[in-house]
């Protein structure tokens, strides 16, 4: 297209389009943002906008669209949630005053991880821009989050680390150099994550500061790659930015990202919504930076005892004084979003409205220092250090902008009278200008006698008297000139009003002109108190988080939690606290779990549907909220701390990778069992229901031998293979227990409650029928059933088809006593023998499930 003969404004166009070819181009042509080209053809489709053409009379007409400026920003949201990126080209000089063509340059390119302004749904969550750097065997991560200036960094060691810090971001756009290896490039294209390159950087001291704190040479690198991209996205100062902290993921209760979907910790399964989440019902919180740190915690709980106890201390505190905790609580829903704003301030897109959210929300921290104040003891101590009022900024504020500023900070009737003697003037010369201009419509109604004489302005012509064309005789010929016609009136002006227009509009452009300048000049203050504006905004954000704790505490009759040092664990009364709030206190069955130190497995029996997977849910949410400093749903609970909890719980495929159930299971369970340690929470629901019967019960009771014998990892392990409770006779910290079930006049009844022992059946003909199966079905089921329990496994003739197994009396029985024909023998080839040698040898109690499942992998496919 460039070869082309094209206009000099479409040369300048394709100019700015080659520096963003991976970006829509929004390039402003007067009060529109215009599209040309591919991105015309494809934004008008996105965006619903009608497509046109520019040069529609050439043989090669150019596809356009546009947006107006003042919309533009919906638009561009709309886009970059779509996962695109957005280049804004404005014009850089006045048309007016421009010799030839307009100046244009891009002066920000919005991306998904750069989006400064979220909606209010998104209030509290955070839009995380990651990268990575790999180096000497290294991977360098660290991330930020551009509207809250919160930049952290690591090193992981592997790339399932690295999955998995990825996936717990939820990040959308992630920033990557030359460095990746082959297979880390695969692993980001797995994940279907917007990669932007930053192949170099140019050292900088703003660089050098945010960095200073941390010393792997992968992870300053990725940092260092991440502050670039950002300067030329943004093109503009990076003064919010805190600096780099370094984080230990191995400091936290690891959990990956499939224990976070099967705990549902902050996303519905089902629906993909808060709602029904353990987030869900933790967040009382009355901040946007509250509920954001309530997620943070929730996805990282605490391994550090001393740091649990002095949360919960605080969350004891403001539980036990209901009056603080209400007055603290007021004052907190008056809080804006500091941390946002400090932003916005910082990036110079705040506006008058912003400022007066800011003072507002600085009035409120002395009432709640005063609230604190009264409390007992010194614990709040640290918080109260760091909620600093800032009053110089809530007097410069309050002195400077009016109580109701417009939204554009350009348009005048932002700064307050008084402030500046100047703009006193320009607004007095103003006020003056229209009490003349009253004066002056009211004396050439009674010089004319024309009662509907009007003075009016526009901005094209300035100030005008318009008269009606009926009254045009009336008007005196030697002072009124006209100026412009209209259908049923004339405009004209006079030489006194000519004088008075260049005065008052003159001051008014002066006036609007100085009343920006000294926007600026105040927001420029405030710019330098962005530090403490911060710190204010995290002690604000924890102590909302805290009282949220407290607030759900009360209301759900959660206890606070004890920590046992010889990894016992007793929870009284146990329940999901989740569960228990949907269907009601009353409705719900708390049950104890209890694990000496001795005793490391509860194997778990009964009929579906009676709560198994509730139960085994309930222990990690409990384990959870003790670790975030949160009271636990039960009347007493000793928990040891654990270091990681994984989980195999429900039946999922993963289409993206195209892996059955039974792999995604096989995988989960194999994470555990390589990565657990002795201080380790183990769920696994159903282990080996996927796959045969013998083979899952062989590969059930193989898990469950290995966690015994080597993991020796706290473990709650449900089932349906009755045959596997016999394990408690010969593994020494293995328990049995059931969930309890009672038929009653042919009925089904769950009693929710967990007992000792092995369950006595599985009642799974009962279960289909709640689910209100055909009764001629069910009939027959039990039928089949009962001849299965009356005759021995080994009856079974090995000849039966699938289909003989429900054929009716008369025909041929699956436990016929009938010697089955033999079917032919075929001739055993070379690699047939060969595998049937190597399963000969092989040591099934030396190897993991994974490497059985591998091994006979091998298998098939040789005799393939």
């Amino acid at each position: 297209m460039a070869k082309k003969k094209v206009t000099p404004m479409m040369e300048q166009y394709l100019a700015v389009k080659k520096q963003y070819p991976d970006a829509f181009l929004f390039y402003r042509l007067g009060d529109f943002y215009e599209m040309f080209y591919d991105d015309a053809i494809k934004g008008s489709q996105l965006l619903e906008l009608t497509l046109t053409q520019r040069n529609k009379n050439s043989l090669e007409p150019i596809p356009m669209c546009g947006v107006p400026h003042h919309a533009a920003k919906n638009y561009i949201d709309i886009l970059v949630d779509k996962g695109y990126k957005v280049a804004i080209c404005e014009q850089m000089e006045d048309p007016k005053l421009a010799k030839g063509m307009v100046k244009r340059e891009v002066v920000q390119l919005v991306t998904p991880g750069t989006i400064m302004d979220e909606g209010a749904s998104q209030a509290k969550s955070n839009n995380y821009l990651t990268a990575l750097h790999e180096q000497a065997g290294q991977l360098g991560f660290a991330y930020v989050d551009l509207s809250t200036g919160e930049l952290k960094s690591t090193v992981v060691n592997n790339l399932a680390s690295l999955q998995n810090e990825i996936l717990s971001l939820h990040t959308k756009e992630i920033v990557v150099d030359q460095s990746l290896s082959a297979q880390t490039k695969e692993l980001l294209a797995k994940l279907k994550i917007l990669s932007s390159h930053q192949d170099d950087y140019q050292a900088q001291a703003e660089f050098s500061f945010i960095s200073q704190d941390l010393h792997e040479a992968s992870e300053i690198e990725a940092v260092m790659h991440l502050l670039m991209y950002l300067k030329v996205t943004q093109k503009r100062a990076l003064a919010h930015l805190q600096k780099a902290v370094h984080y230990e993921p191995a400091n936290y209760l690891k959990l990956d990202h499939y224990a976070k979907r099967n705990l549902e910790l902050l996303v519905n399964s089902r629906t993909n919504k808060k709602s029904g989440t353990l987030l869900w019902l933790l967040d009382a919180t009355k901040t946007a930076m509250g509920g954001r740190l309530l997620k943070q915690w929730l996805e990282r709980p605490l391994l550090n005892q001393a740091e649990i106890e002095a949360r919960l201390e605080l969350v004891a505190i403001l539980k036990d004084n209901f009056f603080e905790r209400s007055s603290l609580q007021e004052s907190l829903s008056k809080v804006y979003d500091l941390e946002r704003l400090a932003g916005r301030v910082a990036f110079g897109n705040v506006n008058g409205r912003d400022l007066l959210q800011l003072k507002t929300s600085l009035m409120e921290v002395p009432q709640i220092r005063y609230v604190l104040e009264q409390l007992a003891g010194k614990q709040f101590a640290d918080l109260l250090a760091k909620l600093d009022p800032l009053e110089e900024v809530v007097d410069l504020i309050d002195r400077a902008i009016v109580d109701e500023p417009p939204i554009s900070v350009t348009d005048g009737n932002l700064i307050k009278a008084g402030y500046d003697p100047k703009l006193d003037e320009y607004q007095d010369a103003m006020k003056n200008g229209k009490l003349w201009l009253a004066q002056l419509e009211a004396s050439e109604r009674e010089l004319t006698g024309i009662h509907n004489l009007k003075i009016g302005f526009n901005r094209v012509f300035g100030y005008y008297i318009e008269v009606t064309k009926a009254n045009l005789a009336k008007l005196p010929k030697d002072r009124y000139q006209r100026k412009q016609t209209l259908t049923n009136a004339e405009r004209f002006i006079t030489p006194e009003l000519k004088e008075k227009e260049d005065l008052i509009l003159g001051a008014e452009s002066k006036a609007y002109e100085l009343e920006y300048q000294l926007f600026v000049a105040v927001r420029d203050q405030i710019k330098d108190q962005i530090k403490r504006l911060q710190s204010l905004a995290q002690a604000l954000a924890k102590l909302d988080v805290l009282q949220s704790f407290a607030v759900v505490s009360e209301d759900a009759h959660l206890v606070r939690p004890t920590f046992t040092s010889d990894k016992s664990l007793v929870i009284k009364d146990g329940f999901h606290p989740v569960v228990e709030k949907v269907v009601g206190r009353q409705s719900y069955v708390p049950n104890d779990i209890i694990m000496s130190p001795t005793k490391q497995i509860l194997l778990v029996t009964g009929p579906n549907m009676s709560g198994k997977s509730t139960y085994m849910r309930q222990l990690a949410l409990t384990v959870i909220m003790a670790q975030i400093g949160c009271f636990v749903p039960a009347s007493q609970a000793a928990l040891p701390i654990f270091d990681q909890i994984f989980t195999r719980i429900g039946a999922a495929d993963d289409l993206i990778s195209g892996e059955s159930t039974f792999m995604v299971e096989m995988k989960e369970a194999n994470e555990a069992l390589q990565n657990a340690s002795e201080n380790s929470l183990l769920l696994f629901d159903e282990i080996g229901r996927g796959t045969a019967t013998y083979d899952g019960m062989a590969l059930a009771q193989a898990i469950i031998e290995y966690v015994h014998d080597k993991v020796k990892a706290k473990t709650v392990f449900s089932t349906h293979y009755h045959e596997l409770t016999d394990l408690e006779q010969t593994l020494a910290h293995l328990e049995n227990i059931h969930v309890g079930a009672v038929e009653k006049d042919g009925q089904l009844v769950f009693l929710h409650k967990v007992e000792a022992g092995p369950a006595d059946k599985s009642y799974g003909i009962h279960v289909a029928k709640l689910a209100g199966m055909p009764s001629e079905l069910l009939t027959r089921a039990d039928k089949i059933l009962t001849k299965l329990e009356a005759h021995k496994q080994d009856q079974v003739s090995p000849a039966a088809k699938p289909e003989e197994l429900i054929k009716e009396e008369g025909q041929l029985s699956l436990f016929a006593e009938e010697t089955p024909v033999e079917p032919k023998a075929k001739p055993v080839s070379k690699q047939a023998d060969k595998v049937l040698k190597e399963l000969g040898q092989l040591n099934l109690m030396a190897l993991t499930p994974m490497e059985v499942m591998n091994a006979v992998y091998k298998w098939q496919q040789e005799l393939e």
